[in-house]
């Protein structure tokens, strides 16, 4: 996990769902190797105040056209098999926060 920490960002893309924000994060190792972390991050209220759940997945090169496909083949049959008649065109308008702004609110969520 160490190791993770020694990296530097270079690209990042924020999404937000609802309650749920999804940061991808593309990520240079110090051997200038790329990996790709999908983080997904939930605010939570406790008593003590809020706090950020967070799910991490750590997607190396070796892996990134095998998870796309995949990535598509789900998505595709939630579309043309589970739902066929939803509009899911209407959130085609979408546009992921640039680099900037998603890495800034990406440290606020780290807090």
């Amino acid at each position: 996990m160490e190791a993770h920490k020694e990296s530097q960002e270079v690209y990042s893309q924020k999404v937000k769902a609802g309650k749920r924000t999804y940061f991808f994060d593309v990520k240079a190792t110090r051997a200038n190797d790329y990996y790709l972390t999908i983080t997904e991050s939930k605010k939570q209220y406790d008593d003590e105040g809020s706090r950020y759940e967070k799910h991490k997945i750590f997607l190396y090169k070796e892996d990134l056209n095998k998870f796309l496909e995949a990535l598509q083949n789900t998505a595709d049959h939630i579309k043309k098999e589970l739902l066929p008649h939803y509009d899911f065109d209407k959130f085609k308008d979408y546009r992921p926060e640039d680099n900037g702004a998603a890495k800034q609110n990406h440290e606020e969520a780290e807090d």
